[in-house]
């Protein structure tokens, strides 16, 4: 198992954490759509936030949606998730390149600006819910955490992380997330507030080493952590010619009879894996 997500627990139930690495899944998502290194950061991120968003959810067709919409050069970014670890996104722009930030690493939030984050969740039933929030920092990360805060109401800390190696592709990625749950008392929160201070960037741990088993450990010390269980994740789309060709039926027929006529070849392109699909005049006859 490459990529994989940890659940755990601490404090009793009082605490509940996840951490995940995400290398190979943002290496994926990096060549399907050929992004910068700075869009490979903020996607990697919206993707690891993401994944982890997913496995919360409870019923096995349930799916997560995270769109953001920014007036930076990026334009917007989008991903989904469902309860088994798998994950897939897209950018609006892939090719955003800007001067590093006042930290010397890649200006995430630049690239993204201003803006709003939409988490959709999608749990079957007539309506989906929708939360919405005016973007914090950009930096994903935060924003995150400000969505727990204000659309749920739960009290979270999100560290997400993605390093590039020099060629350019994904060194390291992954993160966490850490909720309270309520009734927590003062002395469980003031232990895991110490414990969040001496935590490094998400990418220096994995730099040094650690893996989502022991970030939590390192979080969650003395505050008697429980791992729970253990999730692979994946950049999964589930495209295919067939899906597509369905999608192509509710075009108007006397344009698809005209292309068909024409000989001409139809060119369909997933926005979230970047694969193509070619449909030729005789499956346009078929299909209408």
């Amino acid at each position: 198992m490459s990529d994989y997500i940890v659940r755990a627990t601490a404090a009793g139930t009082k605490i509940r954490a996840f951490a995940a690495v995400t290398t190979d899944l943002c290496e994926v998502a990096r060549k399907s759509h050929n992004t910068s290194p700075i869009m490979t950061a903020a996607l990697g991120r919206l993707l690891t936030g993401g994944a982890m968003m997913g496995i919360m959810q409870k019923g096995e067709e349930d799916l997560l949606t995270l769109q953001i919409k920014s007036a930076g050069p990026a334009r917007g970014l989008t991903v989904t998730a469902d309860s088994k670890g798998r994950v897939k996104g897209y950018v609006l722009v892939p090719d955003v390149m800007l001067p590093p930030n006042a930290l010397g690493k890649l200006d995430v939030g630049g690239a993204v600006g201003p803006g709003v984050l939409t988490v959709i969740k999608d749990m079957g039933l007539k309506d989906p819910y929708v939360g919405t929030i005016d973007l914090q920092t950009s930096e994903i990360g935060d924003d995150l955490t400000y969505y727990f805060a204000v659309s749920e109401q739960v009290p979270s800390t999100v560290g997400l992380g993605v390093l590039m190696n020099k060629d350019n592709t994904v060194k390291h990625a992954g993160g966490f997330i850490v909720q309270l749950m309520p009734f927590a008392e003062d002395e469980i929160i003031d232990k895991l507030e110490e414990n969040l201070k001496n935590i490094k960037s998400v990418t220096s741990l994995f730099e040094e080493g650690h893996t989502p088993e022991s970030i939590l450990e390192l979080i969650l010390q003395d505050l008697d952590m429980e791992i729970q269980d253990k999730t692979p994740a994946e950049f999964y789309c589930n495209c295919s010619k067939e899906r597509f060709l369905r999608g192509l039926a509710s075009l108007d027929k006397k344009e698809l009879k005209e292309m068909a006529d024409e000989g001409k070849e139809i060119e369909v392109n997933c926005q979230f894996c970047g694969k193509h699909y070619y449909y030729g005049a005789d499956e346009i006859r078929k299909l209408i």
